[in-house]
């Protein structure tokens, strides 16, 4: 497993708040990672610092093989290098179908040649295909996305999100508002993903981490406070103290 995204003493201050606070951690390629925290932890702010909707005061961000600082460089460009963003709420085309839905994450896949591969080819109606049943959709492609339940917009979303064929995913809180049986699916999906990419997920239900089985990071006060296998994690007094013992 090798090196995708390396954070190195991160800081970053909202009106004398201190969100991040010395932040340091590596995310390998491929990896499955879970970031959990109680709420004010950092862990959006975490996130936005990666994908450039932030940026610190302090500290590094390098992505890649090159070590390519992330810090300074704009939301798209960031979008551009294979970094993908899925967040709480589904935003999907409601009145659109499924199909079309992954057809315009398809085309509007980062680089220039994508839309002429796409309508040459025909292989995007293929990749559809392949996406469709790889998130358990394949009988909803003609339905409109607004007719889905709040787990099947979540899997679509990330479908879109997959089309684009990002090196990191991002996930935020996808098990919220998810029946049992969409959930067991939704673990199942980002299992499946972090395979052939890097996935960091940040939950709070601790359920659901648990069945990702996963290395888990845990922030508190905008730093790492303990990494490692949940079972571990959960074991740490400090984690009790901050976290699960409210």
């Amino acid at each position: 497993m090798t090196t995708l995204l390396e954070v190195s003493g991160v800081s970053v201050s909202f009106d004398g708040f201190r969100a991040i606070n010395n932040l340091s951690l590596t995310i390998g390629e491929p990896e499955l990672r879970a970031v959990i925290g109680p709420n004010g932890a950092g862990k959006t702010t975490f996130m936005d610092i990666i994908t450039g909707k932030t940026r610190p005061d302090e500290g590094h961000v390098l992505w890649g093989e090159l070590s390519t600082s992330l810090v300074g460089k704009s939301e798209s460009a960031i979008a551009r290098l294979g970094i993908g963003r899925k967040f709480q709420r589904p935003t999907v085309f409601e009145a659109q179908t499924v199909r079309e839905n992954l057809a315009l994450a398809l085309r509007n896949r980062p680089g220039p040649f994508d839309v002429l591969v796409y309508r040459k080819t025909g292989q995007g109606a293929a990749r559809i295909g392949e996406i469709a049943e790889e998130i358990g959709l394949s009988d909803s492609l003609t339905r409109a996305a607004g007719e889905l339940s709040h787990g099947q917009k979540q899997w679509l979303e990330i479908g879109m999100l997959l089309a684009q064929d990002p090196r990191l995913l991002l996930v935020d809180e996808p098990a919220a508002g998810m029946t049992p049986a969409e959930r067991e699916h939704t673990t199942d999906l980002l299992k499946r993903a972090a395979e052939t990419r890097a996935v960091i997920v940040v939950e709070h239900d601790m359920d659901f981490v648990r069945r990702l089985d996963c290395r888990v990071t845990v922030l508190h006060e905008g730093s790492v406070l303990a990494e490692g296998s949940l079972a571990h994690v959960t074991q740490n007094q400090d984690v009790i103290d901050v976290y699960l013992g409210r």
